[in-house]
């Protein structure tokens, strides 16, 4: 269940402030009580507030210049202002300065709670609106039909409907955050948000309030509020790809996060309870991870409850030939039994990711939407023809020796590299040559 709402209710009536807080926390919300504006503002820089209620008759400060005060804060506060009948022009200069909405006295209990859902909802909608114009959309799914598929299908529905935090391991590429999305969507939470942060993709010096938001003047930039992921992801799915690129000094911060249910903003001391699921990603092992330094062992064990390796795409050469078959369909094209047949001898290992990218570009290149061999990368036909001499037998009529060796070594050089998932020192040795030489092959085959 996500956690209660704030609401701060201002009024000098100590009547009033006793049937507020009893009747908000009726509703189903945490109240909070001021008799002033003065008050309020107190109370709103030491506490988290998600919306205030406030009455306009007020000593020392009225509703009014409390709601002026607090706009110069922050832009996106709801505010709901209480006045009297007959005062309609007071009611429209709140609406003017920003309130969410206004309420006539004497009003019904049920009136106040209606306006109140209604101004919190406005404000989840801005902030999901805010999101999705910034968030590229996930639209595919774990595609496929092997054995090890299978199995990776059957442990999502086993944990999704839990609360268990989820570490995801596999090679780039593999659709680890494809599988963070099913475990979202199979949830509980799926009516809220799945919100993805790819930790290597952030400078060091933003992850914070990428992660957590910061308040306005917080540092240099600052220069409104902002709502950090954890807040934007509260009650639905908070996915940190790449987990071992975050900075340590982070990791320990997140961790007690996790462990607290709670986050500060930047700049900002007022604790933010939240309720979310938390899944992490890497495509390293994170025990390597955890021994070089990159990942505290304390987080991992926290994030490590439930953990799903997504199997990489050379583990699962039956399915090939649906995800190529799907790509190609979805640029409207079709793909010949030579080129699925190609496909299926090449290594990936840039995994589905890289079997995606070739699609879509041989559909751009194929004549009357039909993708043949000639379409495909020379690499992936190179490969393909090497393998059919290899298995015809010592006869290599269409290669000349530099050129069969060239192909060899780099196909295993790729393979030492997937072995030592992507460490050029451990490639190295094991392919008992030097690392400096390992670069220079790398240099002169143009690999990745």
């Amino acid at each position: 269940m996500q956690a209660l709402k704030t609401i701060l209710a201002v009024d000098d009536e100590p009547n009033m402030r006793r049937l507020l807080e009893i009747s908000l926390r009726q509703a189903g919300y945490k109240p909070l009580i001021a008799n002033n504006g003065k008050a309020a503002l107190e109370v709103i820089k030491t506490e988290h507030v998600d919306l205030v209620v406030s009455d306009f008759h007020m000593p020392n400060m009225n509703g009014l210049a409390l709601l002026e005060a607090i706009r110069q804060e922050s832009e996106s506060l709801p505010f709901i202002m209480v006045t009297a009948q007959g005062e309609i022009k007071t009611a429209v200069e709140a609406m003017k300065l920003g309130a969410s909405d206004y309420i006539l006295r004497p009003f019904e209990l049920e009136t106040l709670e209606i306006a109140i859902a209604k101004a919190l909802d406005h404000k989840r909608l801005q902030i999901e609106n805010s999101y999705f114009r910034e968030k590229k959309e996930l639209t595919e799914l774990l595609i496929g039909n092997s054995s090890p598929i299978q199995e990776i299908k059957h442990l999502i529905e086993q944990v999704a409907p839990s609360k268990a935090t989820v570490l995801i391991t596999g090679e780039t590429g593999t659709g680890k955050e494809l599988v963070a999305q099913m475990l979202h969507q199979q949830s509980p939470r799926k009516n809220q948000l799945f919100v993805a942060i790819n930790c290597a993709a952030i400078p060091a010096e933003l992850m914070e309030s990428e992660l957590f938001g910061h308040e306005k003047g917080a540092f240099s930039g600052a220069i409104k509020s902002r709502t950090g992921k954890f807040e934007l992801a509260n009650g639905g799915t908070l996915f940190l790809d790449e987990i071992t690129e975050m900075p340590i000094h982070l990791q320990a911060k997140l961790l007690r996060a996790l462990q607290e249910g709670v986050i500060e903003k930047v700049g900002d001391n007022r604790k933010i309870s939240l309720d979310l699921r938390i899944v992490a990603a890497t495509n390293i092992n994170p025990l390597d991870a955890v021994q070089v330094g990159k990942l505290r062992e304390d987080l991992y064990y926290r994030l490590n409850v439930f953990q799903l390796n997504v199997p990489p795409l050379r583990d699962r050469i039956g399915d090939i030939s649906i995800l190529a078959k799907h790509f190609a369909l979805v640029h409207k094209a079709d793909v010949s039994e030579d080129a699925i047949s190609a496909l299926e001898q090449y290594q990936w290992t840039g995994n589905v990711r890289e079997l995606q990218n070739v699609m879509e570009r041989a559909a751009i290149i194929c004549k009357n939407r039909q993708i043949k061999l000639a379409d495909l990368p020379k690499d992936i036909i190179d490969a393909r023809n090497l393998s059919l001499h290899i298995s015809a037998g010592p006869a290599l009529n269409s290669f000349s020796i530099p050129e069969a060796v060239a192909l060899i070594e780099k196909k295993l050089i790729s393979e030492a590299l997937l072995e030592c998932q992507g460490n050029k020192a451990k490639a190295a040795r094991l392919m008992d040559i030097s690392e400096r030489s390992l670069w220079n092959k790398l240099d002169f085959y143009h690999l990745k």
